[in-house]
């Protein structure tokens, strides 16, 4: 592994863990009032498409990344439906 991979992946991890904070409050509030609805429409299309695209190139960083990070915003969008 080189340093531009371990590079991506520590930039990786600092995005998708933005995401948790959210994620963990939604559950444990129940209330996603506060949230924008198409923020997170267009986050999760974001997410999934450059997760595609990282499989597309076989590009480890994006996938696991984008990947974990559309996960988190998919359950914050569901929670957000849920709630509404």
């Amino acid at each position: 592994m080189n340093y531009i991979t371990i590079f991506g992946l520590v930039a990786a991890t600092f995005t998708t863990f933005a995401f948790l904070p959210q994620v963990i409050k939604s559950f444990r509030l129940k209330k996603t009032k506060h949230i924008s609805l198409w923020m997170y429409i267009v986050q999760c299309s974001g997410n999934f498409l450059w997760f595609i695209y990282g499989f597309l190139i076989f590009d480890i960083p994006l996938i696991i990344a984008n990947g974990a990070t559309f996960s988190m915003a998919f359950v914050v969008l569901l929670l957000k439906i849920k709630y509404e």
